[in-house]
């Protein structure tokens, strides 16, 4: 899914940005080399760098608990 059309950014790019270390939707921007144009992406974007990094978190916390087990 398209998540910023002005810059032809999609879910999978957020995510994989997030995942390589993007805090922020201007950090995902700035790894890309592009700038929000026109700022309808802005909610859909944080939401979308919030939920990937909860969701990483909480793998994370997963896989430390199994490691801590062994």
């Amino acid at each position: 899914m398209y998540v910023c059309i002005c810059n032809a950014l999609t879910d999978r790019h957020v995510r994989e940005d997030v995942q390589g270390g993007a805090r922020s939707a201007g950090a995902v921007f700035a790894r890309r080399g592009v700038r929000p144009v026109c700022g309808k992406c802005g909610d859909c974007m944080r939401a979308l760098v919030r939920e990937t990094r909860e969701t990483s978190s909480s793998s994370a916390d997963v896989g430390a608990l199994l490691m801590a087990a062994e």
